[in-house]
């Protein structure tokens, strides 16, 4: 796999970032390789979110990319729940779901459309792979959401002197905007799944899981039934795991095969 780390100047964030990059374009040819039916298609895209105190990293297996043929872009979201925030320069939605694919098709041509660009996150980053897919279902067509920080329910009319063992009202205001309305707001993926649900519009296919010991575990049983009960097709798994990297990879070979396939 090529690994490059690219560096260039967002306008939705208003400074330089970077993003990593692994291509699977770089097969030997001194080794005999068995036909891959996979290699003769498009090569798609999955764009890989990081969880609340992370960073930009891969953690998907460079051999699952290299038999299904698949880019791997690593943005950074800091800890803004990859949301638009209220301050100048915190614009990680946009970023995510606009300039950022508008970037890698003008200088990659990647991600040249929902059926051949997908997404997947875990934690934080499970809740904004889910955000981000139902604000941009003509830029993604699947969504895969590991262990979700689904928490709108949970912050939701928090007062300004509150705050939680993560962190404070300031913190979820900025990244959230307005507590007492959140779970009205477009920042909920409930209230973008539904919109995109009554105005008949296509639905990137879904995948979540979650582990029987994970602290987040109702949130996505929630998210789970919810989907189930406004008629939303999706996988939703659950199996022994908790809040951490063994489950987080033995779950995105799963869902990269189902997804990719």
């Amino acid at each position: 796999m090529a690994n490059l780390k690219i560096r260039f100047f967002s306008n939705s964030l208003r400074r330089n970032t970077t993003f990593e990059m692994y291509l699977p374009n770089d097969m030997r040819t001194d080794i005999p390789q068995e036909e891959n039916p996979y290699a003769a298609r498009k090569m798609r895209t999955l764009f890989l979110l990081h969880g609340y105190t992370g960073d930009a990293g891969n953690w998907v297996p460079e051999e699952i990319a290299q038999k299904y043929n698949f880019a791997i872009v690593i943005p950074n979201g800091e800890n803004a729940f990859w949301l638009d925030g209220l301050s100048t320069g915190h614009q990680f939605a946009s970023f995510l779901g606009k300039e950022l694919p508008e970037y890698l098709r003008k200088t990659f041509g990647l991600a040249g459309s929902a059926e051949e660009t997908y997404i997947m996150g875990l934690s934080m980053g499970g809740f904004g792979a889910l955000h981000t897919a139902f604000a941009y279902p003509e830029v993604f067509g699947k969504v895969s959401a590991l262990s979700s920080a689904l928490i709108v329910h949970k912050i939701a009319h928090m007062k300004e002197d509150g705050g939680n063992e993560v962190a404070n009202y300031a913190y979820y205001h900025e990244c959230f905007g307005d507590l007492e309305t959140v779970e009205e707001s477009d920042n909920n993926p409930e209230t973008l799944v539904k919109k995109l649900k009554e105005s008949g519009k296509k639905i990137p296919d879904i995948f979540m899981s979650c582990g029987t010991e994970d602290f987040l575990l109702e949130n996505n049983r929630e998210m789970h039934q919810f989907l189930d009960r406004i008629g939303v097709e999706h996988v939703y798994l659950e199996s022994a795991g908790n809040h951490d990297m063994k489950f987080w990879n033995e779950y995105a070979v799963k869902f990269s095969e189902m997804m990719f396939q």
